[in-house]
């Protein structure tokens, strides 16, 4: 019994000890439970600014003109002067078919012509009537017409500045009219057909100035202009062509090419925001801003956003200049929560 009353003696200290640190500690813990902190946010004023106005559309390259070099009739390739891959000159000859039907067509021009010039010198004189004369001239016409079209189709030309971008025959080959005995492109200037909305139609103009790109040439810029806008409609995807030439004077762009153009449509005054101030809804198109309102608590706002571009997004509807918007925190934040406000 002595051993018991003496193990109490030393045990009452101790215990009065812990007994006071966990009551302190409980105080403690309820002091904190008292005080709920606040979401921190960072957030900026919207602000309107000039935004430039520009869409971009996918197309290809195409040729400024393309012309199919052949003859009108059946005849034998004699010549051929030019391959695939050629650049050729307006005016240059191509290629030359059989020339019998040409000299025979020159030799019955010359003697019209000398016919004529004799019969010319009697009617001075009074020797012939004006109506023979007239005869005369007409035949004369008929036979330079008939020369000047197999001059035209035996020694076969380029019409236009271009590359020969097919061969169809080889010489000595006939030409049966199945195919043409060459294809040229011009490629200087080279031309750009472009879908652009409807909406947009009024905002386009022959002269617009536009840029274009080439996937093929490691993104190198060019700059073209408009030079027509198609007078129709798609009425599927309700669009209109609209003509972009492009000088392509050191002729790196090609048909074919794969290119995107860039079309600018002037500017407007919109409110402008950070991308990361904009979020969108999961599940659907909708994009949101956060703001925070007069009272401290947050706001969610559904906005149109229009143009996005150097981390920026124009808003078009949905939030007005002024507005206090959330651009970092809102992930963690709901609408009508308190907020506490850090501005950028």
């Amino acid at each position: 019994m002595h051993d018991m009353k003496h193990i109490r003696t030393i045990l009452s200290p101790v215990m009065a000890l812990v007994l006071t640190a966990c009551g302190g500690q409980q105080q403690q813990n309820g002091a904190q439970e008292g005080t709920v902190a606040l979401p921190r946010v960072e957030t900026m004023v919207a602000a309107a600014e000039e935004v430039p106005q520009e869409a971009v559309y996918s197309t290809h390259v195409q040729a400024y003109a393309i012309n199919h070099i052949a003859p009108q009739s059946v005849s034998r390739i004699q010549k051929m002067n030019v391959d695939v891959g050629d650049y050729v000159s307006r005016g240059q000859v191509l290629a030359e078919m059989d020339r019998l039907q040409l000299d025979q067509a020159a030799l019955k021009l010359k003697n019209d012509e000398t016919e004529l010039a004799r019969v010319k010198q009697l009617l001075a004189e009074g020797g012939v009537s004006q109506a023979d004369y007239d005869q005369l001239e007409l035949a004369f016409q008929v036979s330079k017409g008939s020369y000047d079209n197999l001059l035209e189709n035996t020694i076969l030309r380029s019409p236009i500045d271009g590359v020969v971008t097919a061969r169809g025959y080889d010489r000595g080959d006939m030409y049966t009219m199945g195919q043409p005995i060459y294809t040229v492109e011009q490629i200087t200037p080279v031309k750009i057909l472009v879908g652009v909305s409807e909406s947009d139609y009024t905002r386009v103009k022959r002269g617009d100035s536009v840029s274009l790109t080439a996937d093929a040439l490691g993104g190198k810029t060019f700059t073209g202009q408009i030079n027509r806008l198609y007078p129709t409609m798609d009425a599927a995807s309700h669009t209109f062509n609209v003509e972009v030439v492009v000088r392509n004077a050191d002729r790196q762009l090609r048909p074919g090419m794969y290119a995107r153009v860039t079309v600018r449509f002037g500017s407007r005054r919109s409110v402008v925001v950070p991308d990361m101030a904009v979020r969108k809804i999961q599940g659907s198109g909708q994009r949101t801003v956060y703001t925070v309102e007069a009272d401290g608590t947050v706001a969610v706002k559904p906005v149109t956003p229009g143009r996005r571009w150097d981390g920026k997004y124009e808003i078009l509807s949905g939030l007005q200049e002024g507005e206090q918007i959330i651009v970092k925190g809102h992930t963690a934040v709901r609408a009508g929560d308190k907020v506490e406000v850090a501005a950028l």
